[in-house]
């Protein structure tokens, strides 16, 4: 089995089941009637609605895929991490193709990531990676760091990522380069979060978001604003006041 053994809790998106508890934990998400709670005995759980019943699988999928290759995650492993059973992972998502074909989309991390107008996107782009990681412990865009290790499903991640953020950004902006642009931008979205997810910068980690959105956010902005065209200084005239570059003899002066 191929496992990736980097620092990448990042990717975690909220802690795991405690294998360690006494017996199987109770799976709220199983199907059937809710418990009466009129019914002597302490009240049950209240029991996993659907949707997070479905987020709970994609994270534990999305946790999988940044640790072991592809062909190595299976879906009891998503289930036990997830808290749930094997066959609700397939009464959600069919199989594991399915699954994965959700997990390596950025189309809706792509929607939150770029909802903002041209103006504020840069301070906003930094400020969603950063949240993402500090509040919930998941990077929207950085799993595609980890597309080397997946073989020919690598190759989905990276067309997915090109179609869905690089491409689809380079469509908003205006100006020339935008693809070139496009892609500096994310490049310094991706390089924020390896520092702050993977590299674990201590003085990243500990800087209120605000200041760093103040800091990083022109960064990325630099990269989305068309480039203005600038005459630069005034260059100084050469003695005799002549500009640079001029030809030509100097005027004679007389004595």
């Amino acid at each position: 089995m191929s496992v990736v053994s980097t620092p990448l809790d990042a990717f975690a998106d909220g802690p795991a089941p405690d294998p360690s508890a006494d017996g199987p934990a109770p799976d709220p998400s199983a199907d059937g009637p809710a418990p009466d709670p009129s019914a002597g005995g302490p009240p049950a759980p209240a029991r996993r609605d659907a949707e997070t019943t479905r987020a709970a699988i994609l994270r534990a999928a999305r946790y999988l895929l940044a640790r072991r290759a592809h062909a190595d995650i299976t879906l009891k492993a998503v289930a036990e991490r997830a808290g749930v059973s094997a066959p609700l992972v397939v009464k959600y998502f069919g199989n594991k193709d399915a699954l994965f074909a959700r997990v390596m989309s950025f189309e809706e991390d792509a929607d939150a990531v770029l909802d903002a107008p041209s103006a504020e996107l840069g301070r906003h782009m930094v400020r969603h990676v950063v949240a993402g990681q500090r509040e919930r412990g998941a990077d929207p865009v950085l799993r595609i760091v980890f597309a080397p290790l997946h073989g020919d499903h690598g190759d989905v991640l990276r067309a997915n990522f090109r179609a869905q953020v690089t491409e689809r950004l380079a469509a908003r902006l205006t100006g020339p380069d935008p693809g070139l642009r496009a892609e500096l931008a994310v490049a310094a979205l991706l390089g924020l979060g390896v520092m702050f997810g993977i590299a674990r910068g201590s003085e990243l980690r500990r800087t209120p978001i605000e200041d760093i959105v103040d800091r990083y956010g022109p960064t990325v902005q630099a990269h989305l604003d068309p480039v203005r065209e600038s005459t630069g200084p005034a260059r100084p005239e050469e003695p005799g006041g002549r500009g640079p570059g001029a030809t030509g003899s100097a005027p004679d002066h007389d004595g």
